[in-house]
């Protein structure tokens, strides 16, 4: 039973291992201050081509989401989301716990717009008797495996300026965004047209981990004290610090995302040969394609995944993701038993 389930089944990659093994031994300062994390932020400040970012390490995503919006929201001060973000659909209400509502925003293709935005900022207008919305959460890749071009995600740092919004992007998966055929962004122009983002190390090859990037210390100047206070300043920060720079010292991070989405593609073509349609047109390691239920039956029998959401009596779509380590051996075995069910049906 091979899992395309997630990209997070597997532990790490080997590079990480090995230097976590090699230094294990080499006493460091805590909570953050040793020499692997100082050097993975230098490196990072050098990748985004920005000296001024500002950038912590915590352990998981839900962790930085809710870390980041309660620290930059007032207890009055709402969410913008898109109903398919991952604050609002999968986070257990993490972020209505730390008192913050999160208006969501119906979309057809789980990206928000400039005019969601001016939308639903006019539509909470009110005062007092509604929240204030304060911040637009976005994903890149979204849940649904698309991805923002640079054009819109101007348009959306356009609107969030004009309307003194702070914008904040789920980076989880922002290597598979970057990576992709279709993509026309940079980790320059993220940290550049977000007031902060994240980099998601869990889900592309670290054990665990994502970086906080803030465009500057001005954004949020006391985070370290929210990091404290929440429970998520680790002891022993040295373990993000060597991960992080074992992605990005020379592009780790990137190659492993690549792979990822590479497979994902051999896997979508083969699908769209046998006459399925998809879900969603997703350009990264996330595909969503409608299969008979049949035929999500038989695949079962050898292949992990997650049914997504029924279309009709007959059909669902599923969600198939590849990882940093995934083999083409599984890809070509999912691809061979796609065709001979397509044959059957």
């Amino acid at each position: 039973m091979y899992s395309f389930k997630n990209d997070y089944s597997e532990g790490a990659h080997p590079d990480i291992l090995k230097s976590l093994v090699e230094n294990n031994f080499d006493q460091q300062n805590g909570y953050g201050e040793d020499d692997y994390s100082l050097k993975a932020k230098e490196c990072l400040k050098e990748k985004m081509n920005n000296p001024d970012a500002a950038i912590y390490f915590v352990s998981g995503g839900t962790q930085a989401n809710l870390l980041v919006i309660s620290a930059l929201l007032r207890t009055h001060e709402a969410v913008i989301s898109a109903e398919t973000g991952h604050i609002f659909a999968n986070e257990t209400g993490a972020i209505e716990l730390t008192g913050h509502k999160v208006i969501a925003v119906p979309t057809q293709n789980g990206k928000l717009t400039a005019a969601d935005i001016q939308n639903t900022f006019d539509s909470y207008q009110l005062r007092p008797h509604v929240v204030k919305p304060k911040l637009v959460y976005i994903s890149n890749s979204t849940e649904i495996g698309t991805l923002y071009n640079k054009a819109e995600l101007l348009e959306l740092a356009e609107v969030c300026r004009s309307l003194n919004l702070f914008l904040f992007m789920d980076g989880a998966r922002l290597g598979h965004a970057l990576t992709a055929e279709a993509n026309d962004l940079t980790l320059s122009d993220v940290s550049n047209l977000t007031d902060v983002f994240y980099i998601g190390g869990t889900k592309n090859g670290a054990l665990f981990g994502e970086a906080i990037v803030f465009k500057n210390s001005q954004v949020c100047s006391e985070f370290d004290y929210v990091l404290k206070q929440r429970g998520a300043l680790l002891a022993k920060g040295r373990v993000l610090g060597i991960q992080f720079y074992e992605l990005f010292k020379e592009d780790l991070y990137f190659v492993l995302a690549e792979k990822a989405n590479k497979y994902a593609a051999q896997i979508a073509e083969a699908i769209k040969e046998a006459g399925y349609e998809f879900l969603t047109e997703s350009a990264t390691n996330q595909i969503f394609p409608i299969l008979p239920k049949t035929v999500i039956s038989s695949l079962h029998e050898k292949f992990a995944f997650y049914v997504w959401k029924e279309i009709d009596e007959s059909r669902s779509a599923v969600r198939l993701i590849t990882s940093w380590a995934t083999d083409q051996k599984s890809v070509n075995e999912i691809i061979e038993d796609i065709k001979n069910r397509s044959v059957l049906e």
